[in-house]
C-alpha cells in the first residue's frame, strides 16, 4: 500500500535486496535474555507526571514512516505537546518509505532509534523483532498514568483490541495508533447520480458488476493488482463470514487445512468470477495510487482498501467525490456471521527497541501520542480514526471517515482480524503471489488454496520458527 500505511497497512513486497536481511534477523533469533529498559539507560526518578523517569538531558530519536499518513502529523502535533512536559529534550526526527532498509542494519549494530513507527511497504518483521528479543516490553505504558487524567491508567483509554493485536509470546510490544477498518470503497456522488444501491448479498454485488459493467461509464472493480494483499482482505473476511471467525483463527495457528476449508473455496471461487469478469482493464499492472486515482478520476467504481485510503488521496480527490465504504455482503443466508461484519484491527504500528538508548523516553513519546487531544487531533488531519476512545468526539470528520466509522459501530462486536501476516513474512508473501495469480486467472481456486497451505504447512514444520497462537 502505500506510500501507504500500514496495512500494514497496507504493506507491499520487500525488495528482493532485502530479503537476506530479513532472514538474517529472523536467523539469529535465538533465546535469550531480553533486554531492560535499565541496560540502556538509568531513569531519573519516577513520578505522577514523569512515570517512567524521563531525563531532560537526553536526546530522543524519533522515526516515522512517512506513508498514506505523512509526517508532519509526528512535528506539528505529537512532538509539540510531548515537549510541553519535557521541554529540555531533543528530538531528532526522521523519516523514510524504507522502514527495513534504513533502520534495521541499526538493530543488527544494537543501536537502533527510541521510537520507530514500523508500518509500510517495508515495514520490519514484527515477529523475527519479537523472537530475537528485540521489542520493549511495553507493559509499564499500559499501567501508567494516561496523559490527560493520572487517575486513569494507559490501557483504560484505547481500544481493547490494541493490547491483543500488539502481544507476541505472552509480550505487549507493538502499539497500534490507528483503528483501520477495512471494507469496499466509492464515491457516494457517483452511487447517487447514477441510481447504484450499495449491494448487501453477494448475488446484488454481482448485479451490481453487471449493471456497471453495461453502462460503460466505468469499470465495477479493480484493486492494487501489484500488491494482491488488498484482494485477499476482503477474500479472507468472505470466508470468515461464511465459516465463522474460527476460520481465521485456525490460519492463524496453523491448524491442518486451515487454508483448505469449504469457507475458503467459497470465497477464493466468488472473487476469482470478479477477476474473470469485472475488473478494470489492466488493473494486475497496477499499483494501489494508480487503481486509487482511476477511482478518483471515474474510471471504475469500487475497490477494497483500508480506512487511510481517504487521505492518502487527498491530493488528486475530486472536492464533491464522497469517498463512502461497505463491508463484505452476504454471501448467503446461511453465513455464519451476520451482515456488516467486516475486519478491523490496530494499525500504524509504534515500536520502542529494548536496545534503544532512550526508552523512557521512547515510552513517553507513546504515552503523549495517546492523549485525546494527540490522537483527535491527529484523526482530524489524517481523516482516520484513533485507537483512543473519544478522540473523534465534537470532531469534524471526512465523508469517507464518517462513513467508516458507522460501518464499525454497525458492526458492533462482529468484527474480525488476521495475523499470520504479521506472524509470518513468508506465509504473507506468498499469499499475496498466489492471490495475484488466482485474480488473474493463472491459478484456480483449489490450487490456490493448495499453494498457500503448503507454504503453511512448511512453515509449521520448521523448527527454526517461533510459532504464535491466536
Amino acid at each position: 500500500m502505500p506510500n501507504t500505511p500500514h496495512i500494514t497497512r497496507r504493506e507491499l513486497l520487500r525488495g528482493a535486496a532485502l530479503v537476506p536481511v530479513a532472514g538474517a534477523l529472523a536467523a539469529c533469533a535465538t533465546p535469550a535474555a531480553k533486554p531492560s529498559a535499565s541496560s540502556s539507560a538509568a531513569p531519573v526518578a519516577t513520578s505522577a507526571a514523569n512515570p517512567f523517569g524521563v531525563a531532560d538531558n537526553k536526546p530522543l530519536e524519533v522515526w516515522i514512516f512517512d506513508g498514506g499518513f505523512g509526517q508532519d502529523y509526528a512535528k506539528n502535533i505529537h512532538q509539540p505537546l510531548f515537549k510541553t512536559k519535557h521541554p529540555g529534550v531533543e528530538i531528532k526526527h526522521n523519516a523514510t518509505k524504507e522502514i527495513t532498509k534504513v533502520l534495521q542494519p541499526r538493530f543488527a549494530g544494537g543501536n537502533p532509534p527510541d521510537v520507530i513507527d514500523n508500518s509500510g511497504a517495508n515495514a520490519m518483521d514484527f515477529g523475527a523483532l519479537a523472537q530475537d528479543g528485540q521489542l520493549q516490553d511495553l507493559a509499564a505504558l499500559l499501567d501508567a498514568p494516561s496523559w490527560d487524567d493520572p487517575a486513569v491508567k494507559v490501557r483504560d483509554t484505547i481500544e481493547p483490541a490494541v493490547i491483543e493485536y500488539g502481544t507476541y509470546g505472552g509480550t505487549f510490544g507493538v502499539l497500534g495508533y490507528v483503528n483501520y477498518i477495512f471494507g469496499i470503497w466509492y464515491s457516494q456522488k457517483v452511487f447517487r447520480d447514477n441510481g447504484w444501491t450499495v449491494p448487501k448479498t453477494w448475488d446484488e454485488f454481482l448485479k451490481l458488476c453487471e449493471t456497471i459493467k453495461k453502462s460503460g461509464k466505468m469499470a465495477p472493480f479493480t484493486y492494487a493488482g501489484k500488491f494482491p494483499q488488498y484482494l485477499y482482505d476482503p477474500l479472507l473476511t468472505m470466508a470468515a463470514k461464511i465459516g465463522g471467525a474460527d476460520v481465521l483463527v485456525n490460519i492463524d495457528n496453523l491448524e491442518d487445512g486451515a487454508w483448505k476449508t469449504e469457507a475458503m473455496k467459497t470465497s477464493a471461487t466468488a472473487w476469482a468470477e470478479i477477476g474473470a469478469k469485472y475488473l478494470m482493464e489492466g488493473t494486475a499492472g497496477l499499483d494501489h495510487v494508480q487503481t486509487q486515482t482511476a477511482q478518483n478520476k471515474y474510471k471504475v467504481a469500487m475497490l477494497p482498501s483500508g480506512s487511510w485510503l481517504e487521505n492518502e488521496q487527498k491530493s488528486t480527490t475530486p472536492a464533491d467525490f464522497e469517498y463512502g465504504m461497505f463491508p463484505v455482503p452476504d454471501f448467503t443466508g446461511s453465513d455464519k456471521l451476520p451482515y456488516g461484519t467486516l475486519r478491523s484491527q490496530p494499525g500504524e504500528t509504534f515500536i520502542v527497541p529494548a536496545k534503544a538508548a532512550n526508552p523512557q523516553g521512547g515510552m513517553e513519546y507513546l504515552r503523549a501520542m495517546l492523549s485525546k487531544k494527540a490522537a483527535g487531533d491527529f484523526s482530524e488531519m489524517v481523516r482516520t480514526v484513533s485507537v483512543v476512545k473519544g478522540a473523534g468526539e465534537g470532531r469534524t470528520l471526512s465523508p469517507g471517515t464518517q462513513s467508516a466509522t458507522k460501518a464499525l459501530t454497525a458492526a458492533g462486536t462482529n468484527t474480525v482480524y488476521f495475523r499470520f501476516d504479521r506472524w509470518y513474512l513468508q506465509l504473507k508473501d506468498e499469499a499475496i503471489a498466489a492471490t495475484g495469480e488466482l485474480m488473474s486467472g493463472g491459478l484456480k481456486p483449489e490450487a490456490y488454496l493448495e499453494r498457500i497451505q503448503k507454504k503453511a504447512d512448511e512453515i509449521k514444520n520448521d523448527s527454526s520458527i517461533k510459532k504464535y497462537k491466536r
